[in-house]
């Protein structure tokens, strides 16, 4: 891939870690999410009608449409999934499973579905992205721990963070294919537009029917923090929605996974998530593990 899309899905990484710090951190993260998704939708909507309306108002294809409502409404999923996964589990651990997860199913549907090809450099980036996930993981501990009757096993075989962030992970590879055929069909703004409004609405929909929630009673204080996260989720995903307008999907999304380390290293230390350094060094250096899985895909993409 071209150096300036490498570096856009960089920095898209960097502000897609500080939305999730800030989701963490929030206390109901789902609502954090609702309201963040409702303050892009302020910014990146105006955005999409005026690109649209400067291109002569074209028509635009049903397919793209379809497109981008399905990718709101599997994000909209993807949001409910890393919520419940956020409220269960540690940053340091959630992030790593979520981002890791979704470079292995997106190759699998770029190389199966959409006819991408991965070199040499791609299947060793496969091997050490499942190195990653099994030294973070530690599923044979579990094990072992689950024939003794431990408590600890029980715990940590029953976690259920694990599953929903691992459920984050699939939404994660679907909706990048999604939009890695939709932005080729509509404009990268306008079809922002449609996703984040879809999206909006189903968390909104949600969480007043489903969920119980009252976002008028989220707090001022935490409202803001959403919504600025809101914005940086948006910047995040324009970044990744123009590099998949020209790049392969197998190249995209396992590069976009860099900020995994980054989040295990804050997780695990600046949030005291680890028990020890041992513990810190662990997480850290299995997220290593996945980055450089996740490099060496895009490499051989």
């Amino acid at each position: 891939m071209d150096p300036w899309i490498i570096a856009l899905v960089a920095v898209s990484a960097l502000l897609h870690l500080a939305w999730n710090v800030r989701l963490k951190t929030a206390g109901d993260p789902l609502r954090a999410a609702t309201i963040g998704m409702l303050a892009g939708c302020v910014g990146i909507v105006p955005v999409g009608v005026a690109v649209w309306w400067s291109q002569g108002r074209p028509s635009l294809p049903p397919e793209g449409i379809a497109l981008g409502v399905t990718s709101g409404v599997v994000e909209a999923a993807y949001f409910i999934l890393l919520a419940a996964a956020y409220r269960r589990g540690d940053l340091s651990v959630v992030y790593p499973v979520a981002r890791g997860t979704a470079p292995l199913l997106a190759v699998l549907i770029g190389v199966g579905v959409l006819g991408e090809r991965l070199g040499v450099a791609g299947f060793l980036g496969v091997i050490a992205l499942l190195a990653g996930f099994l030294l973070l993981q530690r599923p044979w501990r579990a094990i072992a721990l689950a024939r003794t009757g431990g408590a600890g096993a029980r715990k940590a075989a029953g976690d259920s963070a694990i599953l929903f962030a691992l459920a984050t992970g699939v939404m994660i590879a679907t909706y990048s294919a999604i939009d890695r055929v939709g932005t080729r069909q509509i404009d990268v703004f306008t079809y922002a537009a449609i996703l984040w409004v879809t999206c909006a609405v189903v968390l909104v929909a949600w969480v007043a029917f489903i969920a119980g929630g009252d976002l008028l009673r989220y707090g001022p204080e935490a409202s803001r923090r959403a919504a600025v996260g809101g914005v940086l989720t948006l910047g995040a995903y324009l970044c990744i929605l123009v590099a998949l307008s020209v790049a392969p999907l197998s190249g995209v999304a396992p590069l976009r996974e860099s900020a995994t380390v980054f989040a295990a290293a804050w997780g695990s230390v600046r949030m005291g998530e680890a028990s020890d350094p041992r513990e810190a060094a662990r997480r850290i250096g299995a997220s290593v593990l996945i980055v450089g899985g996740a490099l060496l895909l895009a490499v051989g993409s």
